[in-house]
């Protein structure tokens, strides 16, 4: 656990409460504008009304496995929204493996699954978390670790050299597994869906009670309270924030695959108001868009981090112009370089968390001006927008970002060294 984690309370009172209170008021006291006005404009534009109900509706939560029991899912979805990390080296997993974080990351929880059902050992178990490689991570994501270096006494010779940014990632990965899974062994736990599973137990209680947010408080304060990987906080100017992103994405993620089932196997807590995922992609698309208005914040140095934001010729453009057709022959393999997305500007942590906290606030905004709208006004194909939920509005951004060419090639922010997004 860092020292940062050490000066960060944990909310005395409803977390997901505490999720929103914090990152609103962290919002406006960096003087972070989200206007009704350019709420209203995103909400009737071209591009979200032509997008909105196709896009959103894709969760990338489809997996072709079969799974022998329904803790088996729920343990594989669990350790996926715990390694849901690794922005920060979108490029270079681009420039290697063709693919981003999120896709690097399903494709190493595969292999993964796979390798546990052949017989090698249980990976995705308490044990098998801990005794995992860092070399056995980077095969299962066809990365390579080693980086070439000029040799230090011939020149024009180079050797290849363990490091690079790569091998940050992979060990990042290797060290959330193995401390999860020293956790859960010190718990009683055979594996993390084990403890989910317990957790979801005790929703019923919370589902009777008349916050529409008691079900998934329960479980985001027992995950939150036992995994350090999943203590998504900060205090920033000495006020605490609390994101909690991968704990969110699971809670969600299990309501997703199992809330259509007329007798769940287990409680399943109400999800519909939980607060966004906020991760790299959230705040720098509605940066983009003109929602999140950094012109005025002048603490942090974030009013300059992205010049196109200002130009309002640019931003009308992106609302006006609806996405094409998909491509028919997406491609595979690793990136050329013509394909490569553009590296975003660096940021500390603090710069990271006041943005995440703006796109967690700016969305429930969103939201809550969609519901005010005025019926009446409103066109008979317009009155969907009054029912927008936040999950909804949260994958809609998140694969919009990746539906039109323009939209993927603008400049998301760049964090490295962080398991939260």
């Amino acid at each position: 656990m860092s020292s940062r984690e050490h000066r960060v309370p944990l909310p005395n009172s409803s977390y997901v409460s505490e999720v929103k209170r914090t990152c609103s008021a962290l919002r406006e006291s960096q003087k972070i504008e989200v206007s009704t006005i350019v709420i209203k404009r995103l909400l009737f534009s071209p591009s979200f009304c032509s997008s909105f109900k196709r896009v959103s509706g894709y969760h990338g939560l489809n997996f072709p496995l079969i799974f022998p029991s329904v803790l088996s899912e729920v343990n594989f979805l669990s350790v996926l929204s715990l390694l849901n990390f690794g922005s920060g080296y979108r490029v270079p997993l681009h420039r290697q493996t063709g693919r981003g974080a999120w896709d690097g990351i399903r494709a190493l929880m595969f292999g993964l699954y796979l390798s546990s059902s052949t017989g090698q050992g249980d990976l995705l178990s308490a044990k098998g978390m801990q005794t995992i490689s860092e070399q056995q991570i980077a095969d299962l994501m066809s990365i390579n670790l080693y980086v070439e270096q000029p040799h230090s006494g011939i020149p024009g010779m180079s050797i290849s050299t363990l490091g690079g940014p790569l091998y940050d990632f992979v060990k990042l990965i290797a060290t959330t597994l193995r401390e999860t899974g020293q956790i859960l062994e010190d718990l009683g736990d055979p594996n993390l869906g084990t403890f989910v599973v317990r957790s979801l137990r005790e929703v019923d209680v919370a589902n009777n009670s008349a916050d529409p947010n008691a079900g998934v408080d329960v479980i985001l304060s027992k995950l939150v309270g036992a995994f350090p990987a999943f203590r998504d906080m900060a205090m920033i100017d000495e006020q605490p924030v609390y994101c909690f992103k991968k704990a969110l994405f699971l809670i969600h993620a299990i309501v997703i695959r199992f809330g259509n089932s007329n007798m769940p196997p287990f409680p399943l807590p109400n999800s519909s108001q939980i607060p966004v995922f906020t991760d790299n992609v959230l705040p720098s698309i509605l940066v983009h868009l003109g929602v999140v208005d950094l012109s005025r914040s002048t603490a942090h140095g974030l009013h300059a981090i992205f010049p196109d934001a200002s130009d309002k010729a640019k931003v009308n453009s992106r609302l006006a112009l609806p996405p094409p057709l998909p491509n028919p022959h997406p491609q595979t393999g690793p990136d050329s370089e013509k394909s490569l997305p553009t590296e975003g500007p660096v940021l500390n942590e603090e710069q990271a968390y006041i943005l995440r906290a703006a796109a967690l606030d700016a969305c429930e905004r969103i939201v809550q001006v969609a519901r005010s709208l005025d019926e009446n006004c409103l066109k008979a194909d317009q009155k969907w927008i009054q029912n927008i939920t936040l999950p909804e509005l949260d994958l809609w951004l998140w694969a919009v970002a990746k539906d039109r060419a323009d939209y993927r090639a603008l400049e998301r922010f760049v964090l490295r060294d962080t398991v939260f997004f």
